[in-house]
């Protein structure tokens, strides 16, 4: 079994991952998202991106064993979206959310009964406000 901490790592990113597909949802296309609400969606996703990309580092890499994601390549987008903030590239941003973040939201939502206790620190992180998009991890 693997320590609680990772519990909280897990569901900060299954959040974010939430979240950025409530913000991207409503656009047939990069430059829709791109553009749209003066970029607060893309802006918004970018920001959650980097998150995920942080929590990645956190979790224990005996953790990580599915090859269905490259996890060192999430760390680094992390770092090269948040060091390179002129330079995202929009097509880049919108192939992640539409073709990697379902995997990994599958692959995080099965790394959390390997944790000691997940089942009591995912209910309490339940009641917070914070992680109301997770509802379906009840």
């Amino acid at each position: 079994m693997f320590d609680s901490k990772n519990v909280l790592y897990i569901l900060t990113m299954l959040e974010a991952i939430e979240k950025i597909f409530i913000y991207s949802a409503d656009f047939k296309n990069e430059e829709e998202f791109y553009l749209a609400n003066k970029q607060l969606n893309f802006n918004a996703s970018v920001n959650l991106l980097i998150a995920i990309g942080e929590e990645n580092k956190k979790i224990n890499e005996e953790l990580k064993t599915s090859n269905k994601i490259n996890w060192k390549n999430l760390s680094a987008m992390r770092d090269k979206v948040s060091h390179n903030y002129r330079g995202i590239d929009e097509s880049m941003v919108w192939e992640i959310i539409k073709d990697y973040l379902p995997t990994l939201k599958v692959l995080l939502i099965e790394m959390l009964p390997k944790i000691e206790n997940s089942e009591m620190y995912i209910n309490e992180a339940l009641k917070t406000q914070y992680y109301e998009e997770l509802h379906y991890l009840k």
